[in-house]
């Protein structure tokens, strides 16, 4: 006998209950966010390289200021890379804006100065990862593609799953397939800023917000270890351990 799928498929009720819990907290709670605001697909792309291991509250002054120094692919193009890194300051990880400027070029030589409606002519631009890829595709494009950031695959990981090693590579996997199989079939834009919210302000990494939380029902980490979960998921010390 095959052995049982230890990490089935959410019921399609399941799914459904999911998108329809995070989609209405979005719509009471969703961040106004500027890059929000916008389709253009070299802002977009600014603003998930910025966030990249960045604090929103950081992002947002140096993002405006960016955009006003360079405020398209042929901009950025037509600069030094020393330029660059220097408009960067000081939100660090200077690999960053080196692979932006990168970028930039590239899409002035090969699209006419934007980025492709394609994943997998994103993903191959250097510094383009999945999750970029993915974000670029469903933020810029409205193209029915997932995502998974550090917040996202904790959210999803807490709700579905509850055992594992998120950051292992099987479960990492898996939690990118939890993230398309949950994508809605409209407001997709929508259900993905919605996840990224919610692992930010909700079912944040310490002390998670359990009590407030509207997936609290169906979340297995919660159900199974709602002490743990309100504690932010830090096991208890054994006392002389």
């Amino acid at each position: 006998m095959p052995g049982r799928n230890p990490f089935p498929v959410p019921s399609a009720g399941k799914r459904r209950l999911f998108r329809r819990k995070l989609l209405a907290w979005y719509g009471r709670n969703g961040r106004d966010l500027p890059w929000r605001s916008t389709r253009d697909p070299y802002r977009v792309l600014v603003s998930e390289v910025m966030l990249q291991q960045t604090q929103v509250d950081r992002v947002l002054p140096k993002y405006h200021e960016w955009l006003r120094r360079f405020p398209s692919f042929a901009a950025l193009a037509a600069t030094t890379e020393d330029q660059a890194l220097k408009a960067w300051y000081p939100l660090g990880y200077n690999i960053r804006p080196r692979r932006l400027h990168a970028i930039a070029r590239e899409s002035v030589e090969r699209y006419g100065g934007t980025l492709p409606a394609d994943r997998k002519a994103l993903r191959a631009f250097k510094g383009i990862g999945r999750y970029t890829a993915g974000a670029v595709m469903s933020f810029a494009f409205d193209a029915r593609e997932p995502i998974l950031d550090t917040n996202v695959a904790r959210l999803l990981w807490r709700v579905f799953v509850a055992r594992g090693d998120p950051k292992s590579h099987g479960l990492r996997k898996r939690l990118w397939q939890l993230s398309e199989v949950l994508l809605p079939r409209r407001r997709v834009f929508d259900f993905n800023q919605a996840l990224m919210d919610f692992g930010a302000l909700v079912c944040v990494a310490r002390k998670p917000r359990c009590g407030v939380c509207p997936l609290a029902g169906m979340c297995r980490t919660f159900r199974g270890h709602s002490e743990t979960c309100r504690a932010g998921l830090q096991p208890r010390r054994t006392p002389g351990a």
